[in-house]
């Protein structure tokens, strides 16, 4: 079964843990740029970065699937639900919905094992014909959030974790980017909900596409820090932090030269667009920093150059 790319980057924070950066891109259909689909495809499922205050690092391809994270706790004499939850820096409530069948009141039964979730929320069943769209509109989320969390699976399994707490801020710019381009060019994808390239159904995507020769040069959107630099199913992918809890997202590069810790500033070379035709792209996201993580929005509100008819 073929998953629908959704991306919203859940990099949610796992007790006291750092944040996890996760990418997952789309292709829209479209007739003239379907020579773009096997590339954007590939750009699919990528990883992208897990940032210590301290140490940058990079993280693995998706971010593990929450209930693989669940620890069991086996309780000691006097321990309660109340204090498992303070303990675990989670709602009592989460570990009640994880264990219905546990008292939440006095002392816990010695030895009894406690389901621990690694952030708030709780398990759901997966009804036949339901889809991630249709779990995120039953329980208040998006599809590209559940889609993460849960692992970025080929299938929706049939119990996946819906995270507590996940009302995602409105779409309001914050600040003005920079064209990443040297001009303004047409797009080749769009951002938001969009026909899937092969099936009846709608699909999530976290950022666009602009049509760009190979060895354009690719701009910095704005000052800031290199979050992430790496190969990702064939294709280069470049993140960078700036100010206010804003992240840029950049793919199918070539020649960079920075590394992770890295500066740049407002127009700046990060490389240039790779390929090996004629016709290629770069795909661009802008993310904003919240309690669900980096949140992906729409480039349009930064943009002011942006056309985002195609």
């Amino acid at each position: 079964m073929l998953v629908p790319y959704l991306a919203i980057c859940p990099d949610y924070v796992l007790r006291n843990a750092h944040l996890l950066f996760v990418i997952v891109l789309g292709a829209l259909k479209m007739n003239v740029f379907q020579r773009f689909y096997k590339y954007l495809l590939l750009l699919s499922g990528s990883s992208l970065i897990c940032v210590s205050v301290t140490k940058p690092v990079q993280a693995s391809p998706c971010p593990p699937a929450a209930l693989s994270q669940v620890v069991n706790h086996r309780v000691e004499s006097g321990e309660t639900l109340n204090g498992l939850a303070a303990q675990y820096g989670l709602l009592p409530t989460t570990l009640s919905a994880m264990n219905p069948n546990v008292s939440a009141q006095g002392s816990l039964p010695r030895g009894r094992v406690i389901e621990i979730p690694p952030f708030n929320g709780s398990v759901a069943q997966v009804r036949s014909g339901q889809t991630w769209q249709s779990l995120a509109e039953r329980y208040g989320s998006r599809a590209d959030l559940l889609f993460e969390i849960n692992g970025c699976p080929d299938t929706l399994p049939s119990r996946v974790f819906i995270p507590g707490g996940n009302r995602v801020p409105s779409q309001t710019a914050s600040a003005s980017l920079t064209y990443p381009l040297p001009a303004p060019t047409r797009l080749v994808l769009s951002y938001g909900w969009q026909p899937h390239p092969q099936k009846d159904e709608l699909m999530f995507n976290s950022g666009i596409a602009f049509s760009a020769a190979p060895g354009t040069e690719v701009k910095s959107a704005a000052n800031g820090i290199v979050a992430f630099v790496g190969e990702n199913n064939g294709t280069l992918m470049m993140v960078v932090n700036h100010r206010s809890g804003l992240q840029t997202r950049y793919g199918n590069l070539n020649n960079v030269e920075f590394n992770v810790g890295d500066s740049v500033t407002a127009g700046g070379r990060l490389g240039t667009v790779a390929g090996n035709s004629a016709e290629s792209f770069m795909y661009f996201e802008v993310r904003t920093n919240s309690n669900e993580g980096w949140v992906a929005r729409d480039p349009g509100l930064y943009l002011s150059e942006l056309d985002l008819q195609l």
